[in-house]
């Protein structure tokens, strides 16, 4: 290896920490005040009497948090296997024995991949010596480099290795009881998606923040695109967004600086804080190997590795779970345990630890012992870890629910002693269609209002405000704009298409004349495109259930199951409501719903199937993308597949709805755990592929700016372009007044008439010629605010709706029915004729146009709120 840093210490530093400054850190660490990066890293290189002042107040920080956890004087590990599934990686990490070759396999008589037998033979020896853990590692995504790991799951009917990962664990629980703790590498957030169902906690080693490290020649990890840091705290960001109890850690003495090693724990308690979902973190020694590029590199010391625990220990608080492992110290286990540990890891008394196959596990009872000399008593726990054991949902699964609960002490979340490990049927959770809750919340919205302007776990479900705050500072800061607004207004007037992005971000800052200017331009090409008729759909709303834990914090309208305002529907009132819809002249139903976990991923398929069996000619648009994630993870199905069934079910359209603003940025600010935005992308792109069209959405005015939504509208611009599959685009403005972001004090509320007119306008010059029609919503907006959107380049209502929860829970104060006389009377306000349309703006039928003209301003007859 060539590189300049040496162990744990990076470019040498001949004189260290001043005596000054270590007393100086010294004593912030032993009254409690935090750190900074540059106190931690003197810290890191205490010694001797310094270090024992450390590990001593580092100490009483963990018995703190041990007290408060209800398990003082407890120190854990998990009884586990290890079961090495591939050897095979596309990565070439200088210090690895753990990845081996194609060529290497073969010689020795192995697969590329373990065999599920070989699998279940571990696991079943593990469950008959007490294991619970099964510990499944593996390089990453070996497929993209090597052919042969390409082949092989081809062979064995396996679209990647996650696929075969996901089929595995479920093998695992059924067959054997063992609880699989996943460690598959850099993952996505679909692949989170994919494993969350199979698995209660997963983890990957942060390692290092040191960027030079990965990207220098002859650092230890170049040449490995998974170990580039942005990636990595990238995934243990997903892991937190999708409520995955995660571990993670760092490795020391690869060649890091103590700054940067004091920078990666800061990375660490940075998303631990913002999630929550770090449920212990790893402080792992570099140990040098033979036949690797870093043999060389000596070992990091023992004090190096006391010094990083009880560093870890006081930047991340007294909560926090620290590990070091076991087998790669001398026997000075009581060392650790002074600094600040508070478990063991994973420790087998069956397979080898194959990352580091020259270092035996301890004996259980050894390390029990040396425990007990040190004033702790060893008890077992399981891979999740007893805080997440007791959280419940969102964090574990309710497929999984039943497997831990086998194993888990429900007073205290540690394994059960002496408890058979035995599988258990993994399946859907029963009865998904049981009609529960206040299913009038439809119609006494509108009477009753919500029970509370929050739901129960509101400072939990989100993540931390306080993060929020910082992360959605530097968004909300407005840009300063030059570009010549006249100029701008006579590009737009003599041809949209050429308007530069500068341009266009003048014109959505347009005020006063300008921007009535700019409205009259968008108006006049509104004409140009789909003449002077204001279209509206007669169509009901049917939201089947509100109860979600996706966290998105802009959302009012989800519920905990055990919230007063909860709810779902039968199969049954589904239908009835859109049999119900046909009566009146509905010739639409819109169905979309929270991502409730005990819905199966058919559920989806049953819904448009119900409706179509009782209303065959309805066209069923239903499911936002992030439902169509949703359903395909949970079966196992690509996003191709699942959408293919679900148009066979009956799905005939999608809403282009969970969208919000298309930009990372923003979108991790409102929303915890919500599709990123090239997933939204795929999804849709997918669907127009085959056959299914869409709307197109966006919501603003919350911690976005200008630039944010002409980023939007050129991406949906984009789409339209090479797939043709957008209806329409629906402007959205956001709803603060019971808004979890805004009640935390972080979104605007809402955006001005100002912002309205301004996104109206430039969505019809922007997306022209490409998506004729611009849709505004009188849900959000009112008449009045309808009609000005009307006259400032929209052509098109929307629908009667009949029900509408989502807006009415935000707090939106203009109802949820409009009949077809009030919408004809918002257009005659804008001085145009109405006219219907169906979901494709094709014209209605006659027999549609009657049904609807006999019935207009009767809702149909509510269902009773049980059947």
């Amino acid at each position: 290896m060539t590189t300049s840093a040496t162990s744990g210490t990076g470019p040498a530093d001949p004189t260290g920490p001043t005596e000054n400054s270590m007393r100086r850190a010294l004593k912030r660490a032993r009254d409690g005040v935090a750190l900074d990066v540059s106190e931690a890293a003197v810290l890191l290189q205490a010694r001797g009497e310094h270090l024992d002042a450390l590990t001593a107040s580092a100490a009483r920080v963990r018995d703190a948090g041990l007290e408060a956890a209800g398990r003082p004087g407890v120190i854990t590990y998990s009884k586990s296997v290890f079961v090495p599934l591939t050897r095979l990686c596309r990565d070439k990490c200088h210090y690895c024995t753990f990845v081996t070759v194609p060529g290497k396999l073969r010689r020795a008589g192995h697969g590329m991949f373990m065999s599920p037998d070989e699998v279940l033979d571990i696991a079943r020896k593990g469950a008959a010596l007490g294991c619970k853990e099964a510990l499944i590692t593996l390089g990453d995504k070996p497929e993209e480099r090597w052919p042969e790991a390409r082949e092989w799951l081809d062979a064995h009917g396996y679209d990647d290795t996650i696929a075969y990962v996901r089929a595995i664990s479920i093998r695992v629980l059924e067959e054997t009881g063992l609880l699989p703790h996943l460690n598959p590498g850099v993952l996505t957030w679909t692949d989170f998606q994919r494993l969350k169902l199979v698995a209660p906690s997963m983890g990957m080693m942060l390692e290092t923040t040191a960027t030079r490290l990965w990207s220098e020649p002859g650092g230890p990890h170049h040449g490995s695109p998974d170990k580039e840091p942005a990636v990595r705290l990238r995934v243990l960001e997903d892991a937190g967004r999708s409520s995955v109890p995660f571990t993670s850690g760092i490795l020391i003495g690869i060649g890091e600086t103590h700054e940067e090693r004091a920078e990666s724990l800061f990375a660490l308690r940075k998303v631990s804080r913002a999630y929550h979902g770090v449920q212990e973190l790893i402080i792992q020694n570099f140990r040098a190997k033979p036949d690797t590029a870093m043999r060389g590199m000596p070992d990091a010391e023992l004090d190096e590795l006391v010094a990083t625990v009880a560093v870890a220990r006081h930047i991340m608080g007294p909560s926090a779970c620290l590990q070091a492992p076991p087998n790669l110290v001398d026997a000075e286990y009581e060392r650790l345990i002074g600094a600040g540990i508070d478990d063991w890891g994973g420790v087998s008394p069956l397979t080898i630890d194959h990352v580091n196959p020259e270092r035996p596990w301890p004996q259980i009872d050894e390390l029990a012992a040396k425990s007990r000399a040190a004033g702790f008593e060893l008890r077992e726990r399981l891979c999740v870890y007893p805080e997440f054991v007791r959280r419940g949902e969102p964090w574990l699964d309710p497929r999984l629910r039943p497997h831990v609960a086998a194993l888990a002490d429900p007073e205290t979340g540690l394994a059960r002693q002496d408890v058979v490990v035995e599988g258990h049927a993994w399946q859907e959770p029963d009865e998904a269609f049981t009609a529960t809750g206040r299913t009038d919340l439809h119609a006494t919205i509108d009477t009753e209002g919500r029970t509370s302007d929050r739901r129960d776990d509101f400072d939990e479900v989100y993540g931390d405000w306080g993060a929020l705050r910082e992360a959605a500072a530097p968004g909300m800061a407005p840009e300063r704009i030059d570009t010549d607004v006249r100029a701008a207004l006579a590009t737009a007037a003599d041809d949209p298409t050429k308007l530069t992005d500068d341009e266009a971000l003048a014109l959505l800052h347009a005020d006063g004349p300008a921007l009535d200017a700019l409205c009259s331009v968008a108006d006049d090409v509104r004409e140009s495109v789909v003449g002077d008729d204001v279209t509206y759909i007669v169509t009901r709303n049917i939201n089947f259930t509100n109860v979600c834990y996706t966290g998105c914090r802009f959302c009012a309208f989800a519920q905990r199951r055990t919230d007063a305002d909860a709810y779902t529907l039968s199969l049954d009132q589904v239908a009835d409501r859109a049999r119900q819809a046909w009566e009146v002249g509905a010739v639409e139903v819109c169905m979309q719903g929270g991502i409730h976990p005990d819905l199966p991923g058919t559920a989806y398929f049953d819904i448009a199937r119900a409706v179509k069996e009782r209303v065959p000619g309805m066209h069923v648009h239903a499911f936002s993308p992030m439902e169509v994630v949703n359903g395909a993870t949970r079966t196992g199905m690509s996003i191709r597949e699942w959408l293919g069934a679900a148009k066979e079910a009956g799905l005939d359209s999608i809403p282009g709805t969970a969208a919000e603003i298309l930009d990372d940025e923003v979108r991790w600010i409102l929303t915890k755990g919500k599709l990123p935005t090239a997933t939204w992308i795929e999804v849709i792109e997918t669907a127009h592929e085959l056959g299914i069209r869409s709307s197109s959405t966006m919501m603003y005015g919350h911690v976005d700016q200008p630039r944010h939504w002409l980023g939007h509208l050129r991406t949906l611009a984009g789409i339209q372009q090479r797939t043709g599959g957008f209806t329409e685009f629906v402007t959205l403005p956001f709803i603060h007044t019971n808004a979890p972001v805004y009640l935390a004090g972080i979104a605007r509320p809402g955006p001005t008439l100002r912002d309205n007119r301004a996104v109206t306008a430039m969505a019809r010059l922007l997306l022209h010629p490409h998506i004729p029609n611009i849709q505004t919503s009188w849900v959000k907006l009112g008449t009045e605010g309808a009609a000005e959107m009307l006259r400032s380049g929209a052509n098109d209502l929307g629908g009667t709706l009949m029900e509408e929860t989502i807006s009415r829970m935000a707090g939106s104060s203009y109802g949820s029915y409009k009949s077809v006389k009030d919408l004809i009377a918002v257009a005659d306000a804008a001085g145009r004729p109405a006219k219907p349309r169906t979901t494709l703006y094709g014209p209605v039928s006659e027999e549609r146009q009657r049904a609807a003209r006999d019935s207009d301003g009767h809702l149909p007859q509510l269902l009773p709120v049980l059947d």
